[in-house]
């Protein structure tokens, strides 16, 4: 029988906390993605091309929030930083939900991308799990907060099913008044953390000193870390983004749209129980492949029909190719820097990474606009053809270099 340590229980019990807040909490980007571009339609005249700007909108939230974000809860502690995200989050609810009944396009986009600045907060949640956890721990840890986003994938999804007409005849405000709810639920959970105000470097960690940000980020595993990153989240969101509205412009209803987030929201978040395992098995490379690979079936199921298995099918396999892609490059990522190093990589890391996320949805509705579903879907080839040309050429350099190394 496992003796659990007073610190591995304090951790799993912060984890566990981190996980149900991302359930709650998190669940504002659901809402934000499945409705942005839908309540876009509802509140644009004639010219759809920008209906997706509000989801565009969230994604620059989380990009430019990555960096204050971090900063805050270094300077506040995790308790109170956390609690601050949650303020945010429902100011973003309320400025969405008063621009619904202004009829305000703009106001509304406004408000998802404060509603994404509150979920820059909500990505540092897997971070402070595993800061917080002894090493034994870490990965348990991380994969407890991202199981939160299981749920998240229930609880979003299902509070736009039945709020989104609960102010009617303004369609959608009460989905977003209920982030309000969300917000506030989470702020109690968090409340719960039992941690120091401010966090402390480990005890008797010595660390190396900080290298240039431009020596880091030109090493090859951070260079093709960061484009696989890259390539593997903004083409998730850049064909997210359009499905709900190519569901509904195929005569599916709302509802059937943000099922199929719901679906494809779990798939991203699911396999976290086991993509550790998987990358400690086979290696990180492979397993970025292997979810450059799923997101490539996702176009080929998208391209093949637009019967309601098509869309849901595509969405699933986009979201297990995101998580496999996406968590295997963070790891790349992740070796190549100190632990003194960790904050100024990491914020150049996510900002770089939601900038690009915040592209592709914006681009999503202009492409879907102007060219269709199809057009959406036949993107996904060159730039998964980009990362695996990228992956191979590293693998090369690398099997070279340690060729090179041995006696």
């Amino acid at each position: 029988m496992t003796v659990r340590t007073a610190a591995e229980r304090e951790a799993r019990r912060t984890a566990l906390i981190l996980a149900a807040s991302q359930a709650v909490v998190g669940s504002a980007a659901p809402i934000s993605i499945s409705l942005g571009a839908l309540a876009g339609v509802y509140l644009l005249g004639d010219d759809k091309s920008l209906a997706t700007a509000p989801v565009t909108g969230f994604n620059v939230g989380v990009a430019l929030g990555a960096i204050p974000a971090a900063a805050m809860i270094r300077s506040l502690g995790q308790r109170y930083g956390f609690m601050t995200g949650t303020l945010v989050t429902a100011i973003g609810g309320l400025i969405a939900t008063a621009a619904l009944y202004l009829g305000s396009f703009w106001l509304f986009a406004t408000g998802l991308m404060v509603i994404g600045l509150g979920g820059a907060f909500v990505q540092q949640f897997r971070f402070a799990a595993a800061d917080n956890a002894p090493a034994q721990f870490k990965a348990k840890a991380i994969s407890f907060v991202l199981a939160g986003g299981v749920f998240t994938a229930i609880i979003g999804p299902q509070t736009v099913i039945f709020t989104r007409e609960l102010l009617a005849p303004v369609m959608f405000a009460g989905a977003f008044a209920a982030i309000l709810v969300l917000a506030a639920i989470g702020a109690v959970l968090i409340s719960m953390l039992r941690l120091p105000a401010k966090r402390l470097t480990t005890v008797g960690h010595v660390d190396l000193p900080a290298r240039p940000l431009r020596e880091i980020a030109t090493q090859p595993q951070f260079a093709v870390g960061l484009l696989c990153a890259v390539g593997s989240y903004a083409l998730m969101s850049f064909v997210m983004t359009g499905a709900p509205l190519a569901m509904v412009g195929c005569g599916f209803s709302p509802d059937d749209a943000t099922l199929g987030i719901s679906w494809h929201v779990m798939a991203m978040f699911a396999p976290s129980f086991f993509t550790g395992a998987l990358i400690t098995r086979f290696g990180k490379e492979k397993i970025v492949a292997a979810g450059l690979l799923l997101l490539i079936g996702c176009g080929l199921v998208a391209l093949s029909g637009i019967e309601l298995w098509h869309f849901w099918t595509a969405l699933i396999l986009l979201g297990l190719g995101w998580n496999f892609g996406f968590i295997g490059a963070t790891a790349m990522v992740a070796d190549t820097y100190r632990e003194s190093e960790k904050g100024k990589v990491q914020g150049l890391h996510d900002f770089v990474l939601f900038g690009s996320v915040a592209c592709g949805s914006l681009a999503s509705g202009i492409v879907y606009n102007n060219a269709g579903w199809d057009m959406l879907n036949w993107v996904i080839f060159p730039v998964t053809g980009i990362c695996l040309v990228a992956l191979a050429l590293y693998a090369l350099w690398r099997s070279r270099r340690l060729l090179t190394a041995m006696p």
